[in-house]
């Protein structure tokens, strides 16, 4: 087991969902994004990172139905599955380290919130980005920690983007579409300052 996969399973099978700071009670944004796209409800959408995140319930309950949900920790995702109960079986669960996901199919909506910050080698940008750029049809939509935002996540080191560093990044086959910041606020009332951007496949 990789170091990354290790510390994530030891993350998701040690701690609830009020005790780890990426905790949303409503996706909002992520939901405001993907229904911004005006794709319908047959859209392939994938969650990058998703964890045992609410996402895929509230997707689900407006109607999606090609979702997939992707993670590093396998125990991430049984918790997901064991909330959702007999709708689990409505998505597709893939567990894998980002940087070595090989994608079956292409996705029109591709969703990211907070797990491209953890990258901070160029050769895992670069494969994350190579890897987006072949599977995404349609859209890509990522939230990150802006230059405001912590240095640190769950006792990892991450990567502050700019607005301008995180379009430069997509660039060479992505057009940026709409940047917005926000002021999440942790289950323990800390604030953390995202940044929020979408894409269109060039």
């Amino acid at each position: 087991m990789s170091e990354g996969k290790s510390h994530w399973e030891k993350v998701y099978t040690t701690k609830a969902a009020h005790e780890v700071s990426w905790t949303q009670e409503v996706p909002k944004t992520s939901l405001d994004f993907i229904n911004g796209f005006q794709l319908g409800k047959s859209a392939g959408i994938i969650d990058i990172g998703g964890g045992d995140s609410l996402l895929v319930d509230f997707l689900l309950a407006q109607g999606y139905q090609n979702i997939t949900v992707l993670d590093i920790s396998e125990a991430a995702l049984e918790r997901a599955k064991k909330r959702l109960g007999d709708q689990a079986d409505l998505v597709k669960w893939l567990v894998s380290d980002i940087t070595d996901f090989k994608p079956a199919e292409t996705y029109d909506i591709w969703h990211d919130r907070a797990t491209f910050h953890f990258l901070t080698t160029a050769t895992q940008i670069e494969k994350y980005i190579t890897i987006a750029k072949n599977c995404v049809r349609g859209y890509l939509t990522i939230g990150i920690f802006s230059k405001n935002g912590p240095e640190k996540c769950s006792g990892l080191e991450i990567r502050q983007y700019s607005e301008d560093e995180l379009e430069q990044q997509f660039s060479e086959s992505f057009q940026k579409l709409q940047v917005i910041t926000e002021d999440h606020v942790t289950p323990f009332n800390t604030v953390q300052n995202f940044i929020f951007c979408s894409f269109k496949r060039i």
